[in-house]
């Protein structure tokens, strides 16, 4: 099967998926009889990934496959298509999302510990709404409190391929800094998808219905500086 032909395949279903696709997928559209080998797809990716240097959009592989996006130094231009205001998420859910990003896994109780204050239920359900976080099991204590960690989804929205690549702590102390997308690859690409203001709490509700804890229970504010001793 000719090169050319494959990274047709594989650029068309780019762009058709809307969603990142692994290399065992894109041989999954070719025919058995004529499936090319695997380093095949590959060599087509990697030439699709040279066609678009100096372009405004990009291939980038993420946690679930590769994906086509729109260049990071485009969504300035890119997003006046749509008129809606530029969502933002509130303090209280991007430290709330980083606690578990970061000292995964992690309980509700844990994640109040160090914020010192009580978890908002519409934080953590938005966060499950977007499939950013999952239960990944209980801890051994009484009550058998669920353990949360981060998924797929989550690092594929943030141009993520594993947590390896997530940036220091010390790169998220300016939480008011964090903007919708939270910037957190560190490279210049941009997630595809857009935010509509129903996918956002804005910094008001959530921190309006967070309760302050006792004063002794305050002894550990904002996000800690390394993982979890108890992981």
């Amino acid at each position: 099967m000719q090169g050319q032909f494959i990274k047709n395949v594989v650029e068309a279903a780019l762009l058709a998926a809307g969603r990142p696709l692994s290399v065992q997928l894109l041989l999954e559209l070719f025919d058995e009889r004529e499936r090319p080998a695997a380093d095949d797809v590959r060599a087509a990716l990697r030439e699709i990934e040279a066609d678009y240097e100096g372009r405004g959009i990009e291939l980038k592989e993420v946690a679930s496959g590769f994906r086509i996006q729109v260049r990071r130094a485009m969504t300035d231009w890119v997003s006046r298509l749509w008129q809606e205001r530029p969502a933002r998420y509130s303090r209280a859910m991007l430290e709330t999302l980083a606690l578990i990003a970061y000292r995964q896994p992690i309980t509700r109780a844990e994640i109040e510990e160090v914020r010192g204050v009580t978890v908002n239920p519409n934080i953590v359900r938005t966060l499950f709404e977007r499939n950013w976080i999952r239960v990944v099991g209980h801890r051994e204590v009484p009550g058998r409190p669920e353990l949360l960690g981060t998924t797929k989804e989550f690092l594929d929205y943030f141009g993520l391929t594993s947590l390896d690549d997530l940036p220091t702590l010390a790169a998220l102390r300016d939480m008011d800094n964090l903007g919708v997308q939270l910037e957190l690859g560190g490279d210049d690409a941009a997630p595809a998808e857009m935010l509509s203001d129903e996918d956002v709490l804005s910094e008001t509700d959530d921190d309006s219905n967070e309760q302050e804890r006792e004063p002794e229970e305050q002894s550990n504010p904002g996000l800690v500086a390394q993982r979890d001793d108890r992981e």
